[in-house]
């Protein structure tokens, strides 16, 4: 036996006395593969079955996001989360809002990034006998979160802020910073004249 037999589910073995079952498999295989090819000469590009079937914009529409915005469906919405119009939000992203989730209208939250606006550190540190803490995050207008950052709670993001990738953001910063590392600390300022835009360094980065 092959390594690749040895890690895939014999669906045919598990099929077996459950024709109906099978049939049902077949047909959501071949309209898989269709939409995939269709994807591809569309968009060029191949994704996640779900993604496939699921509609980004008509899921933002269904959890009460702004005009045009869009999520994808491997995306975790918890508690109350507000979007504002135009946001992109990646995949396999995380938006905590169970301690209150605020993000602005043409904001950018790439892949991979995690918001929470809880944590349960202290409650496990002391055995459960405190509580899980919840504190708001607000994420301004027209910001862009690169991929696999993480946000915490207690977190205010002012407008027009980037985040590099990877950040670690587990405080508040003020509109048009450049913002990165773990933990996260302003390393520039955002200048925006018109459509003109350029990114600042502090000299000592």
């Amino acid at each position: 036996m092959d390594e690749k037999s040895k890690s895939v589910m014999d669906k045919e073995k598990a099929l077996n006395g459950h024709p109906e079952l099978q049939k049902n498999l077949n047909a959501i295989t071949e309209l898989n593969v269709f939409l995939e090819s269709e994807f591809q000469k569309q968009f060029n590009r191949s994704l996640p079955m779900t993604d496939h079937f699921n509609d980004r914009w008509q899921r933002a529409q269904r959890l009460g996001f702004g005009k045009g915005s869009n999520i994808y469906d491997s995306s975790y919405v918890i508690g109350k989360v507000t979007v504002g119009e135009n946001c992109w939000i990646g995949m396999f992203t995380i938006l905590d809002g169970s301690g209150g989730l605020s993000i602005g209208n043409n904001c950018t939250v790439s892949a991979g990034v995690h918001i929470y606006t809880h944590d349960n550190v202290k409650a496990t540190l002391s055995n459960n006998q405190l509580e899980i803490e919840r504190n708001e995050v607000v994420i301004g207008n027209n910001c862009y979160i690169a991929p696999h950052s993480i946000i915490v709670k207690n977190v205010t993001l002012g407008n027009s802020c980037v985040v590099a990738a990877q950040s670690f953001v587990n405080k508040s910063f003020p509109d048009f910073s450049i913002i990165a590392g773990t933990p996260a600390k302003q390393i520039g300022v955002v200048k925006i004249n018109g459509n003109q835009i350029s990114f600042e360094y502090f000299k000592n980065q």
